[in-house]
């Protein structure tokens, strides 16, 4: 007598296993996943706010002061990225200074001129995880005085955005950095 074939398969308990574990890998995964998103993001201004200062420094050599520009774009873009629209007029404008960033945004940036056109503040804001706090960072750049024997000092006098919350207390001198402790890798 011949037995039939023996069929092979996976039992239903089998099969639930391996559901279950695929279900704690993504429970794992897809925060992480959302975290380095987020992270990634707000790379952007650090970059961004670099590329203004370069051309803030390119502007003041031509010139011979810095270059204010107001709020952009005007609203705040979210989660997805927005064009960059220069919302100041000729003079107060990104334009003017010579920058623009590549393609589309997360952040609005701002850079107000201070210490009679010696010193200026450039600064970024983001909601990119759209819950409410806005991410601030920004670039200071100390006011160079000379002291009572000739040599330069700097003082951290550069004045605060108008709208970006963000201001120098805090900050390391000449370098992008978040504004505050809710700004940041550790707001994720």
């Amino acid at each position: 007598m011949q037995h039939p074939p023996r069929r092979s398969g996976f039992t239903l308990i089998e099969l639930m296993i391996v559901v279950a574990i695929i279900g704690i890998l993504a429970a794992i995964a897809i925060p992480n996943f959302i975290r380095f998103q987020l992270r990634s993001r707000s790379g952007e201004s650090r970059v961004n706010i670099a590329a203004i200062r370069t051309a803030e420094e390119a502007y003041a050599a031509e010139f011979n002061r810095f270059q204010s520009a107001l709020l952009a774009p005007a609203s705040l873009p979210g989660s997805d990225r927005a064009a960059f629209t220069d919302s100041g007029n000729s003079g107060t404008n990104f334009s003017t200074l010579g920058w623009r960033p590549e393609g589309m945004v997360y952040f609005q940036y701002e850079v107000v001129t201070g210490c009679s056109g010696g010193c200026f503040f450039a600064a970024a804001q983001a909601d990119i995880d759209e819950d409410g706090t806005l991410q601030h960072w920004g670039y200071h750049s100390p006011q160079f005085v000379l002291d009572n024997n000739g040599n330069i000092a700097t003082t951290n006098d550069a004045p605060a955005p108008t709208t970006v919350a963000c201001t120098a207390a805090g900050m390391a001198n000449n370098t992008a950095s978040a504004c505050d402790t809710q700004s940041g890798n550790t707001h994720f």
